[in-house]
């Protein structure tokens, strides 16, 4: 089962120079750009650690680029996004988030649904490798 979480997730993995391509377009409006991995890629676990600060006033895809193939080189078998920051309001809003890396064997997650008491209903989920 593959993780299908922000932008593109039901898409092909993007190549790098499609990467290169979004990253532009989060730098063309002004978002900073920062790079996150986690073995834990829950849809509640918001809060990825971060690979380095997130690259303010940067204006060339290259910069993250490299960042990433050191973050690839060091977490390879981690799950990676990029995220682009918008801080036009005075505080940084996710405008745009998606996953650049994989691990070669993605978890599985196995749900169980239980009714209990009149109309409700428990969930219990495991994961699986």
């Amino acid at each position: 089962m593959r993780i299908t979480q922000g932008c593109f997730s039901f898409l092909p993995d993007l190549s790098d120079a499609q990467i290169s391509a979004q990253v532009e377009y989060m730098l063309s409006r002004n978002w900073a750009v920062s790079i996150e991995h986690t073995d834990d890629p829950h849809p509640r676990n918001t809060y990825w650690e971060m690979w380095g600060n997130p690259m303010f006033d940067l204006k060339d895809a290259k910069g993250v680029m490299l960042e990433l193939d050191d973050c690839r080189k060091a977490h390879g078998q981690s799950y990676i996004r990029l995220q682009g920051f918008d801080s036009t309001r005075g505080f940084e809003t996710v405008m745009m988030s998606f996953i650049v890396n994989r691990p070669t064997v993605e978890p599985k997650v196995h749900m169980q649904r239980t009714d209990v008491d009149g109309r409700s209903q428990r969930y219990a989920w495991d994961v699986r490798r």
